[in-house]
């Protein structure tokens, strides 16, 4: 038979236990932390404190509860039968607790605190800086941790202290909420000088014997681009002279004359309107990509989560147009 974890309600109503014992929540969310950090470093530095302090805590509490929670090693750490058991109940009490806070303070309540955002280089540096102002300008208690990251997939939102991201492309985790945000538009473009002079190129199997820049994180060795009136799709095999995952650095390259690029109409707007670039084949266009705000699922969502996730979806489709 399992050995019961002692019910933390039961503990915190106990005056013995409670003494000398610190705040009980702080220490269920060090040690929550803690499992989903992965180690008790990366857990100082999501709670912003220190190492010695995240294990004073553990301490603490596996005193408190009488039980061994994590085995430790020098290279290794998991959690006992009992810690998993408490792990999960932590979780729970923890939402719980959270969701009764906010019923007590009321929805229109301002949020607090810190939130961590995974948002994309272009974007993060460009058009999402003035709703994230909204957000600051809206809630001062607030502070954002805005960490600029191009995986189209962010892999563990958990163990990286994530509350959200912004992604761009098809979200595939079934673990996730996605709420689409926009869609950004794609077209071809090229400086005057890969024309060399030539009348400037209007079908898409033109573009086929150009030089070719690629954008690895959408496409590396193949374009489709599909015309706007008729819907036809071409496909066509490039071999690009450069590739990259950076946007901004495609943009460059496609301004000092490399070669010709597909990429978001919102950033190289100026560059066409001053005539620095050359709108290929106007007709044609790629997929356009799709934004969206993802976040893992909860049985509770804090307020500085709501309030940002209402900000981006009223902002968003207005910064990525053209």
């Amino acid at each position: 038979m399992n050995k019961p974890v002692a019910p933390f309600l039961a503990v915190a109503t106990s005056p013995a236990v409670l003494s000398g014992a610190g705040d009980r929540i702080e220490l269920m969310q060090t040690f929550v932390r803690i499992v989903e950090a992965g180690n008790l470093s990366a857990a100082a530095t999501q709670l912003r404190t220190t190492q010695p302090t995240v294990s004073r805590r553990l301490q603490t509490l596996e005193r408190s509860l009488g039980v061994r929670l994590l085995q430790r090693s020098t290279h290794a750490m998991r959690l006992t039968e009992d810690g998993q058991r408490c792990y999960e109940r932590a979780k729970d009490l923890l939402a719980s607790w959270a969701a009764f806070e906010s019923d007590l303070r009321g929805a229109g309540d301002a949020p607090q605190g810190m939130l961590r955002v995974v948002v994309p280089h272009a974007f993060g540096q460009d058009r999402l800086i003035q709703p994230l102002a909204d957000y600051l300008g809206r809630y001062p208690q607030m502070r954002v941790e805005w960490l600029l990251h191009d995986d189209s997939v962010l892999q563990d939102f958990i163990a990286g202290g994530v509350d959200c991201a912004v992604q761009v492309g098809a979200v595939s985790d079934p673990a996730l909420v996605a709420i689409k945000l926009a869609e950004v538009p794609r077209i071809v473009v090229a400086a005057p000088s890969v024309l060399a002079g030539a009348t400037l190129l209007e079908q898409a199997s033109d573009l086929a014997a150009l030089p070719w820049l690629a954008l690895r994180t959408f496409y590396q060795n193949e374009v489709v681009l599909q015309h706007r009136a008729t819907g036809e799709a071409q496909r066509l095999t490039i071999s690009p002279r450069m590739s990259t995952d950076s946007l901004y650095a495609l943009r460059s390259a496609a301004l000092n004359g490399l070669g010709v690029a597909i990429g978001s109409a919102w950033v190289l707007a100026e560059d066409l309107t001053s005539g620095r670039l050359l709108h290929l084949a106007p007709q044609w266009q790629a997929a356009p990509l799709p934004v969206y705000l993802v976040y893992p699922y909860a049985s509770f969502y804090p307020a500085r989560l709501r309030r940002f996730v209402d900000i981006m979806r009223a902002a968003v489709p207005d910064v990525v147009g053209t």
